[in-house]
């Protein structure tokens, strides 16, 4: 579930990033504590620019984890664990396709119809490969457990970040 987007969220998110992120509409996943883990983003900016990436990893503890199991080499093992399993394909190109609905129904929701440039476009290389673990976690995180089973993996391996609120493996 997002929820609103506050005047303390929108500092607390430019402190993360160190940076004003633009198109947030909403956090879609938080800390026990409050703190934004996760943002929703609007499927175009305010200057017309398609943006596809729906959910945005801002927790700079999510952050560096995603990021030191990317560079461990994670994103290949399960990479070959994605060509060789096609349960796991099928549950992927699931997650792709709520990936999309979930962009459609934020796009409505802020007033904006289909962007035709990025429509068969998820994040994190769905359907097909692991391009982006920050992007794959970004989405477990805001959909809840059992949508996205990369990006669930990823999370089950991380070591170092605050629990989320309503995700449990």
């Amino acid at each position: 579930m997002i929820t609103p987007y506050t005047d303390a969220d929108r500092e607390r998110v430019r402190e993360q990033l160190n940076r004003t992120p633009r198109g947030v509409v909403g956090v879609a996943s938080r800390t026990a504590d409050g703190d934004p883990i996760v943002v929703a983003t609007a499927p175009r900016l305010a200057d017309g620019t398609p943006f596809p990436t729906t959910y945005y990893l801002t927790h700079p503890d999510y952050v560096t984890e995603a990021s030191r199991l990317e560079a461990a080499g994670v994103m290949a093992e399960l990479s070959a664990e994605l060509a060789e399993d096609e349960e796991l394909q099928a549950a992927y190109a699931r997650s792709h396709r709520a990936y999309l609905d979930d962009r459609a129904r934020i796009g409505r929701e802020v007033g904006i119809d289909e962007v035709t440039e990025v429509a068969d476009f998820s994040a994190g290389g769905m359907p097909t490969r692991i391009k982006c673990l920050h992007a794959l976690v970004g989405h477990s995180l805001a959909a809840g457990p059992g949508v996205n089973p990369v990006g669930d993996r990823a999370l089950a391996m991380m070591e170092t970040v605050p629990p989320a609120v309503g995700f449990h493996l």
